[in-house]
């Protein structure tokens, strides 16, 4: 028997959704109140209720690199798993004091600290037990490993609440965080997949030459476009498959910007090899390099008949109560209130099972 988790339906639904990214800078918390009877029009989020950012430590970000780039004992993930729980309670508890707020129900995502979905593995990291007794209310989580046991990516998660925010369609979303992903919207069909590295190579590169874990407002980013090193980039293995796809810190991390920034890859006429002027112009958003590695297969989706685009992330505000927010929501089973199998349950001072 599955166990279920009954949800009110006398009243709309005070969900708190929790996402830490392929970034690992932090953690958002969105609080949001949902229509239960929305899902059937496509238009289940109410409101807003509040939202917030919370760094993580210089020390805590340190360990989820760490543990992402294998320089992290067994050991050390053990305790990483009970630190992010820690910081997560932390900040929905924050949260929730600032808006009186007692959530129905809480979604923890976890920091993805390796993906693997070519042997169907994907590692998040962030106690639930210590998020469910902080809030007192059931929690959420697990949200990837049965997408990927049933033969799938277990990514992006962001398609079904895209297709609540943007409506009938046709479009394509481009949502450019830590690693980008592409969902688009024919009309008839939801296809959604990793389009390429996003702001992830961006905070690698600040690090390495500015000295900076970011760049704040792309402020050192300018000058032209190295057209011939996002070219051969765009050559790599990756962007050769064709969806469904996903990736992360494991293809496009610090090994592979290391790789890309020796001599013999880098060097050019005149400038020295890994100069931050001709690598960092080749990663630069504004309109090339990473952007151009995470957008230019947005072009293929317009091709194909999307009129309306739309793109987000890469900021400190979320645009709309939705993504963040709401990836627990598609788990619900059709007509009942009850959430489905799509993740786990945390009750507080429950042992919990796979829902």
């Amino acid at each position: 028997m599955q166990p279920r988790l009954l949800i009110p339906d006398d009243r709309p639904w005070r969900v708190l959704g929790l996402m830490s990214g392929t970034s690992a800078d932090g953690v958002d918390v969105v609080a949001i109140e949902v229509d239960s009877g929305g899902f059937r029009l496509a238009r289940p989020f109410r409101r807003l209720l509040g939202h917030q950012s919370v760094a993580y430590p210089a020390s805590l970000r340190e360990q989820v690199l760490a543990a992402a780039s294998d320089r992290l004992s067994p050991g050390g993930l053990c305790i990483l798993q009970r630190r992010l729980g820690d910081h997560h309670a932390a900040a929905a508890r924050t949260l929730c004091e600032a808006l009186a707020l007692r959530p129905d129900l809480a979604a923890l995502h976890g920091q993805t600290v390796q993906h693997h979905p070519a042997q169907g593995a994907s590692l998040q990291l962030a106690d639930p037990y210590v998020l469910a007794e902080a809030l007192d209310c059931p929690v959420v989580w697990d949200l990837r490993r049965r997408d990927l046991a049933l033969g799938g990516q277990g990514a992006p998660l962001v398609p079904l609440p895209e297709r609540w925010l943007h409506g009938p369609g046709p479009w394509l979303a481009l949502n450019l965080g830590g690693i980008a992903n592409l969902t688009l919207w024919d009309g008839q069909t939801t296809r959604a997949w990793d389009t390429g590295p996003g702001m992830s190579l961006l905070d690698l590169a600040a690090q390495r030459w500015l000295g900076r874990p970011f760049d704040p407002e792309g402020a050192s980013a300018g000058g032209a476009v190295a057209e011939a090193l996002l070219e051969r980039w765009l050559r790599h293995p990756y962007f050769q498959v064709a969806p469904p796809k996903s990736t992360g810190r494991e293809v496009f991390g610090e090994a592979w910007l290391a790789a890309e920034t020796t001599p013999s890859r880098s060097a050019s006429p005149g400038r020295p090899a890994g100069h931050p002027g001709r690598l960092h112009r080749g990663l630069r958003v504004g309109g090339s390099g990473t952007h151009g590695l995470a957008s230019r297969p947005a072009g293929a989706g317009q091709r194909r008949g999307c009129p309306s685009s739309a793109a987000a992330g890469g900021t400190g505000q979320p645009a709309a109560p939705g993504p963040r927010g709401g990836c627990l929501l598609p788990s619900r089973r059709p007509g009942s209130r009850e959430l489905g199998p799509a993740g786990r349950c945390q009750r507080p001072g429950d042992p919990g099972q796979p829902a």
